[in-house]
Formats: structure tokens, C-alpha cells, sequence
């Protein structure tokens, strides 16, 4: 009779031991995989603010090629975050990058529904710490972006959105109520329309070891709701470039431009500097304006196919038509390290500590994020 559970358990472990093995052997073994298989990589979010409460959720990005058989192919990406807090904050994020057979289509989608508290700082370069303001933001944001490779690495397509915002005060009596020159307060919805012009010879879209990528936008909104939503031009220029120093170093440069032109442009329209893609370590609104000029460097050494960590470094500012000043600049570097996940198509897991600026009687200004997929 003693048999019996002897044996159960030495299939257990032996069961136990094989899946811990499969699992070694899928995300940290240092051998990649070349049969062009599709990866799924979910990651949690959890985190904890005094503004928001606990948020907790589930992030997730996969991957596929359309055509294994061509290896010059590039990965579609598809990635998407669930997300809520205990104190009424949900965001739910749908995003693609998709590329045909032969690379010959291209398309950028995301989809984006957002309840959140956040800090307002007013408009310009040199906004104040003691003048934040929390106001609760409810928006919706749809883009489409196809396009078509009309020459070799040329592309060409049209660029569709629309988005809506929603905001409440919950300090009444701070500048976001005394400002008079913000425009629309309550919130607005704005829809355009454009073309898109890329160059691209990169040698893939996810971990880039040599290759350039310019792409422009211009994106027109015309009057549909009157009042004081906005009318007016959207442009956009993103440029990159990378050099294989060694087979593990890359250093990779990446350059911005965001620009809004028009009538009656309201607060929430008005590009914003830092995020975790390009200047980090900054607030995510904490500097807004017409104009948005950016650029960075970032050294990237991959230690094996599974790790490797990065440096980097770079400006910006935001500033108004005609205010564009040099020393007006404002830095950001820090480190990160990485982890592959999925080697042979160069999807990482990214954790990112970055430094900003530090002004007379405040703190100076960081950032740590986590993300997937590099920052450019």
C-alpha cells in the first residue's frame, strides 16, 4: 500500500523538476530560438501612490512574424495593458505594430481608454513644484496609421485619430482655475487627418543594431464641433540612428519634434516632455507647449543573448512660437538594465532609472519605469 504514494511523488518531482528545466531553458537560457516561433510575455503592474491608491493590473506584449519563412520579415508587435486603482483610476491600453509579407505594409494602431488623477503644472518651460494642481482626467484616444512601401525602405501612408477629454478640478482655487489663458478646461474632443513619410533601413524593429528610421507627420483638424475645441495642424518628426560599435555594444541616437499649430489650442493638446520613452526622468506633463524639441543617446551593451544594461543621455524643452532658446535645455540620463525575453526578435523587459533637472527649492526630478520593448 506504501507503493503507491511513493511513486505519486516521484512523479511529482520528477514532473516539478522537468518544468522548472522548461522553464530555465525558455527565459533564461542564453541559446535563441530559431525556428521563428510567436512569444507572449505578461507582466504584472502593481505600484502604490498616496494620489491613487494601490493600482494593480496585468500587462502583456506578442509577437509574431506574417511570413517565417522570409527572414528579412520584420516582428508584428501587439501589446495591451489592463490596469485599476483602489481610488477610481482604470486604463486600458490596445496597441500594434504590424508588418506584412515582404515588409511592404506597415501599420500602427492603438486604442486607449483612461480614467486618472494627475498633477497639473501649468504651461511653459519653467513651471513651479508649488503651483501643481491635481485634476482627475477622463480621455479616449483611437489611431490608425497604415502605410505602404512605395520604394525600397520607403514608405508612405495616412495617419487617422480622434480623442476625447474630460477633467475635473479637485482643488478648487489652484492655478488650473485662476490660469485664464487655458483654453477649454472642461475637456474636448479633437479628430484628424494626415499623411506619414518614413525612411527606414533598420535591421529590426525591436533591438536595432545598425540602420537608420526618419518619420514625419502632418496631421490636420478641422472645425467639426465649433466652440472652443480645436482647429488647427499637428506635425510630427521622430528620427533614429544606430552604429554596432562591437558585436555588444550599440549606441543608438534618437531625435524629436512635436509641433501644434491653430486656433484656440487647449491645455491637454499641447505636447509634453518625459515619458519612458525619451526624456526620463521627468514628469509626464510637468513641462507643456506649443513646441516640443528633444534628443538622446543611449549606449547599449548586451552582456549574452538573455541581459544587458544601457546608458544614457540627452535634452529638451518645450517652448512657445518664437521662444526657442538653447540654454533653455534641460538634461536627462540615467542606467538601465535589460532583460530578453524573447532573443531571437529582440523583445526585452526594460527597467530604467532616470535623472532630470534640479530647480532652486525642489527636489531634483527622477523617474523609474519598467517597461516592455526598448525605448527606441
Amino acid at each position: 500500500m506504501k507503493k503507491f504514494p511513493l511513486c505519486t511523488l516521484l512523479v511529482l518531482i520528477v514532473t516539478n523538476v522537468l518544468g522548472q528545466k522548461k522553464f530555465i531553458e525558455r527565459y533564461l537560457s542564453d541559446k535563441t530560438d530559431s525556428s521563428r516561433k510567436a512569444s507572449f510575455m505578461p507582466v504584472p503592474v502593481f505600484r502604490y501612490t498616496q494620489e491613487i491608491g494601490i493600482e494593480f493590473g496585468l500587462g502583456a506584449l506578442y509577437s509574431t512574424y506574417l511570413d517565417k519563412k522570409d527572414l528579412t520579415n520584420r516582428s508584428s508587435n501587439f501589446s495591451g495593458v489592463v490596469s485599476v486603482s483602489t481610488k477610481g483610476q482604470y486604463n486600458i491600453s490596445l496597441k500594434s505594430d504590424i508588418w506584412t509579407k515582404g515588409n511592404s505594409h506597415h501599420c500602427i494602431t492603438e486604442v486607449r481608454f483612461k480614467r486618472m488623477p494627475f498633477d497639473f503644472y501649468g504651461v511653459g518651460n519653467n513651471t513651479l513644484e508649488t503651483d501643481k494642481d491635481r485634476l482627475v482626467q477622463g480621455s479616449v484616444k483611437v489611431v490608425l496609421e497604415p502605410e505602404k512601401m512605395l520604394a525600397p525602405n520607403l514608405y508612405t501612408g495616412i495617419s487617422l485619430g480622434f480623442e476625447t477629454y474630460h477633467f475635473t478640478d479637485k482643488e478648487a482655487g489652484g492655478i488650473f482655475s485662476t490660469d485664464k489663458s487655458l483654453v477649454h478646461k472642461i475637456g474636448g474632443s479633437v479628430m484628424y487627418a494626415g499623411f506619414s513619410q518614413s525612411y527606414d533601413t533598420r535591421n529590426s524593429n525591436n533591438y536595432t543594431t545598425k540602420g537608420f528610421m526618419g518619420r514625419v507627420t502632418y496631421q490636420y483638424a478641422p472645425d467639426f464641433w465649433g466652440g472652443e475645441n480645436f482647429t488647427g495642424s499637428l506635425i510630427k518628426a521622430n528620427v533614429r540612428n544606430f552604429w554596432s560599435l562591437s558585436p555588444k555594444l550599440v549606441l543608438g541616437v534618437h531625435g524629436l519634434f512635436h509641433s501644434i499649430q491653430g486656433k484656440k489650442t487647449p491645455f491637454y493638446l499641447l505636447p509634453q516632455m518625459g515619458n519612458d520613452e525619451i526624456m526620463r526622468g521627468y514628469y509626464t506633463g510637468r513641462y507643456r507647449e506649443n513646441n516640443l524639441l528633444a534628443a538622446q543617446a543611449e549606449l547599449r551593451y548586451r552582456y549574452n543573448n538573455r541581459f544587458g544594461v544601457v546608458i544614457f543621455g540627452g535634452g529638451g524643452q518645450v517652448f512657445g512660437n518664437g521662444d526657442f532658446a538653447v540654454q533653455n535645455f534641460k538634461p536627462s540620463f540615467g542606467a538601465g538594465g535589460r532583460y530578453f525575453f524573447d532573443p531571437e526578435k529582440g523583445l526585452s523587459m526594460r527597467l530604467d532609472y532616470g535623472i532630470g533637472e534640479k530647480r532652486a527649492n525642489e527636489k531634483r526630478q527622477t523617474g523609474f519605469y519598467v517597461s516592455l520593448a526598448e525605448a527606441f
